[in-house]
């Protein structure tokens, strides 16, 4: 990560890795109080990745809808192109957006044989395993979002058949961009179609790698704090 330049005095290791695991030390060291301050961030949170489930659910409704809409042109004899693309960049979003919800209602594949043999030992598994996950999830999300950025810089087009209105582009990059830029944006904004370049169907990657490294160490913290995962896998009788 030596080749991001320091943010704030500090190289971008340091406010990926040392101080998350910093703040998690400290709560371990100071529960009771890093429970009180805590506990209104995680509630919101918790909201976030419900949102994000949300989201996840709507593209699979969306695949659903590109399916019936590929029926109904396959009948009619009219094509519709750059639908397979379309619809794996909705499984994608899907997949990415779902990961943090997922992690949450404890959908994530766990190996608990060791983690039931006493408290100590699962505590004590279950932070190293976070601890690692966490990391993971940090780095992933790092070089998603570089990406999102090289792909931008080098103009990257898709290689499909898939095509979106110039507009749609243009509403994705303001995000990415100081607004006084938005008047001119717009207003060089035609109304053509274009072939999807590779940074739009990127976003939801990066997005949901995000929240899942967030969730990780958030989760972390709760088990610092609390002495026990908030992670449990719903029964199905």
């Amino acid at each position: 990560m030596s080749n991001w330049a320091p943010f704030i005095g500090l190289p971008l290791w340091a406010w990926l890795f040392v101080i998350p695991t910093a703040a998690v030390v400290l709560c371990g060291i100071f529960r009771s109080q890093a429970k009180t301050i805590l506990q209104p961030l995680w509630r919101l949170l918790d909201k976030v990745y419900f949102v994000g489930g949300i989201i996840s659910a709507l593209f699979l409704i969306m695949i659903l809808l590109i399916i019936i809409v590929q029926m109904i042109t396959r009948w009619s004899g009219i094509a519709f192109q750059g639908s397979t693309e379309f619809a794996g960049y909705a499984m994608a979003a899907a997949s990415f957006f779902a990961l943090a919800h997922a992690l949450t209602r404890g959908a994530h594949i766990r190996v608990s044989i060791l983690l039931n043999m006493n408290k100590f030992t699962s505590f004590w598994l279950d932070a190293v395993a976070m601890v690692i996950a966490a990391v993971t999830a940090t780095y992933f999300a790092r070089f998603a979002i570089k990406t999102n950025f090289v792909s931008k810089m080098i103009g990257d087009r898709t290689q499909g058949q898939d095509m979106v209105p110039e507009w749609v582009i243009t509403f994705f990059g303001m995000f990415k961009t100081s607004p006084t830029n938005w008047p001119a944006m717009w207003s060089s904004t035609g109304g053509d179609w274009v072939y999807t370049p590779v940074w739009l169907p990127q976003l939801p990657m990066s997005i949901g790698t995000i929240l899942l490294a967030i969730a990780l160490w958030d989760h972390l913290s709760r088990l610092v704090v609390n002495g026990e995962t908030e992670i449990k896998g719903e029964a199905v009788e």
